[in-house]
């Protein structure tokens, strides 16, 4: 009896061994299709050939546009708003009233003290004629003279008391929005308004300690803002810091620019080119055609083979790793590792295997520009 169990049981796990053992060969089989029907499939890329480009060395930086000259406009006064003679965006010159305080006691205690000062001339004049024929005393005069000169100074006090109730432009500019009305009362040091020279106008940036070699004042530059798209604006460099910022390691620089239609206004954001060095022949890639990796850069070169069953030569791709320089808007530098006109995959790596056939449809265009323009969609 235990030996008849013992049979069954051995049957039994010889059955599923057997199984187990069918199965992966099963498996194996299939996979080893699997392989070599993908190893015959041919997949639809887009590709273009490497080309060699100008390619000038360029500094990029970020900046703030700032006015040559400007300045919030507000009073070192308190008084009641009697005129406010600009209008909001007006361009003025120099010497033109932006604000008047009311001002009249202030005109009329000008005006005494001018009728004082004037007294204590003709009492200084008088003195000095009498003292020579020794009718005042020489302490007479001394006096007057003091009398006359305080008179004096009182006088220069209440005017500069009354100037200060008239603000008026400093320099030639454009004012900004009123923030004051006729009667307001007015603390002193409250806002008035704001006083921009627009051209020419000023960006500042900064750039690493790396870059400080690269660069000296009188320095081409283009500047772009996205305000104006696809238009630049040229200048050169007028200043660079003696001192370096500790924390970051940055040099602050100043270029100037014309803004003879005053579009460019301070505070708008500037990307900056700065040109650093003469044209060179690079070959250039749109970046989607590398493919980046932790041990390297590549990508998929296309390679004409033997005619294939239709008589048309048969294309692969060969991976090949590259060596890249800098990038320019969508395009990469490519220093080493291919030669001009390679045809070189520009889409589809993900789904290319070293040796694969493929097939190349370019009806898409694909970014590859020196400068790209972003769209608003």
């Amino acid at each position: 009896m235990m030996t008849k169990r013992m049979a069954t049981m051995l049957i039994v796990v010889g059955v599923i061994l057997a199984g187990f053992v069918g199965w992966k060969l099963f498996v194996g089989m299939m996979t080893r299709k699997f392989l070599a029907a993908m190893s015959h499939q041919t997949a639809t890329v887009s590709a273009m050939p490497a080309e060699a480009m100008d390619w000038s060395p360029v500094l990029k930086a970020v900046g703030t546009l700032r006015a040559v000259r400007g300045t919030d406009i507000a009073p070192q006064l308190a008084g009641i708003v009697a005129e406010v003679p600009f209008k909001s965006g007006d361009d003025v010159k120099a010497g033109d009233v932006i604000l008047r305080l009311v001002d009249e006691d202030d005109i009329a205690n000008l005006n005494a003290l001018k009728a004082s000062a004037e007294l204590a001339r003709i009492t200084y004049e008088r003195n000095k004629q009498l003292v020579k024929s020794r009718t005042v005393s020489q302490a007479a005069l001394d006096n007057a003279i003091a009398t006359y000169k305080s008179a004096q100074a009182q006088v220069a006090a209440q005017q500069a008391v009354v100037n200060k109730k008239r603000i008026v432009a400093p320099f030639d500019g454009r004012v900004g929005i009123r923030l004051v009305d006729v009667g307001q009362y007015l603390a002193a040091g409250i806002k008035v308004t704001t006083l921009q020279a627009l051209d020419p106008i000023y960006v500042d940036f900064s750039l690493p300690q790396r870059n400080v070699r690269q660069i000296a004042t009188g320095q081409k530059v283009v500047v772009t803002t996205d305000a104006f798209p696809g238009e630049s604006f040229s200048g050169e460099i007028i200043a660079i810091d003696p001192k370096l910022d500790p924390e970051t390691r940055n040099v602050a620089i100043r270029a100037q620019l014309a803004n003879p239609d005053r579009r460019l206004l301070p505070g708008m954001f500037a990307s900056i080119n700065i040109t650093t060095g003469s044209p060179e022949k690079r070959l250039t890639l749109p970046q989607t055609a590398i493919t980046y990796n932790p041990y390297g850069q590549s990508v998929y070169v296309v390679t004409k083979g033997e005619p294939g069953a239709d008589g048309k030569p048969v294309m692969t791709a060969r991976e090949t790793f590259v060596t890249t320089g800098e990038t320019r808007g969508d395009q990469v530098a490519i220093t080493g590792g291919i030669k001009e006109g390679d045809m070189i995959v520009t889409t589809g790596q993900l789904k290319l295997k070293n040796g694969m056939a493929v097939t190349i449809n370019n009806e898409v265009k694909l970014p590859n520009e020196i400068n790209p323009v972003v769209q608003d969609r």
